[in-house]
């Protein structure tokens, strides 16, 4: 209303709709249908995997990909909270598109299999020179 001093943001609707599909696909309703998309995602990578092997040139076999998409998944499992599930989800489908597409390198593909846990190495001055950094 402009009498009362407010600016009113008009959306269009075919911009509300828009918007309401993409609230429609991204949010599950219950545990039930986020678990469904959980194993429809770890069905997508586990058959997208020999893809990757053989377009990246990887050194790692499929079945060791295969293995390192079932670790990555079960490393979530104890998620409740739907919200965080379906936020997980959507980050899978983008990595996934991404990898399928291409879009990342092979160095990102072979920093699922670093071991997170592993000590790092000394970084003195001789060996980040030369290493190039």
């Amino acid at each position: 209303n402009s009498s009362s001093g407010c600016l009113t943001l008009h959306t269009p609707p075919h911009m509300a709709e828009a918007t309401r599909a993409v609230a429609r696909t991204v949010l599950s309703g219950s545990p039930a249908e986020a678990r469904r998309r959980v194993l429809n995602l770890y069905k997508a990578w586990y058959r997208e995997v020999p893809y990757l092997v053989e377009v990246f040139k990887l050194e790692v076999p499929a079945a060791q990909c295969r293995a390192k998409v079932k670790e990555l998944f079960l490393r979530n499992k104890d998620v409740e909270d739907v919200r965080v599930i379906d936020l997980l989800v959507i980050k899978g489908k983008l990595d996934l598109q991404e990898s399928h597409n291409v879009w990342k390198q092979k160095t990102h593909i072979m920093r699922y299999f670093d071991d997170p846990l592993a000590p790092k190495p000394k970084k003195d001055f001789m060996s980040t020179f030369l290493q190039g950094r």
